[in-house]
């Protein structure tokens, strides 16, 4: 088994990381930042808007286990990839919703699935994520790793990230690691 990487950005890293951390086949989620303007961004600079950055997850799975489009199902359904720079009240291009792909291969995947849900109406509103190549990738800072994790009831994690991973959970229970 090689490694993959997929990199992706549905609003707060957070959620994704939380989502992503359960899922059978990945071996490791980071957060972090990508697809901006300036070098090693910080957290406050990319959340005011300042850098062009996504907030992010970089994502290490075995594709023996789990494949690309596996994870880019899950992708769509525990973010609204039909509002542009925006998730709920979190507003600005840093939560916009994007597919950083690390190869042609993973390029046609992510058209293909945007292409599905949009045939298939799963939301009533066009997707609008982007399907940009994966450019220079800045883990965030130490205690953004692993947050909701470590502070499942502060209140933005019983809010929001919560919520979302419970939905994962339910939709997706075959895919739960053990």
């Amino acid at each position: 088994m090689k490694p993959d990487v997929a990199t992706l950005a549905g609003g707060c890293f957070w959620c994704l990381e939380a989502v992503y951390d359960q899922m059978k086949g990945v071996i490791s989620v980071e957060s972090g930042y990508i697809g901006g303007q300036v070098d090693r961004p910080t957290y406050e600079a990319v959340c005011g808007g300042q850098t062009g950055h996504a907030e992010a997850v970089r994502i290490t799975f075995n594709p023996d286990i789990v494949t690309y489009q596996e994870l880019l199902e899950v992708l769509f359904v525990i973010h609204d990839p039909t509002t542009l720079n925006r998730q709920g009240h979190d507003i600005g291009t840093q939560y916009r919703s994007a597919i950083f792909y690390h190869n042609p291969e993973q390029k046609k995947v992510a058209e293909r699935v945007i292409e599905r849900f949009n045939r298939e109406k799963i939301y009533s509103s066009p997707i609008v994520t982007e399907v940009v190549p994966a450019g220079t990738w800045f883990e965030a800072e130490p205690y953004h790793q692993e947050y909701f994790a470590r502070n499942p009831f502060q209140g933005y994690c019983t809010a929001v990230v919560g919520p979302k991973v419970m939905k994962f959970r339910k939709l997706f229970s075959a895919k739960l690691k053990p």
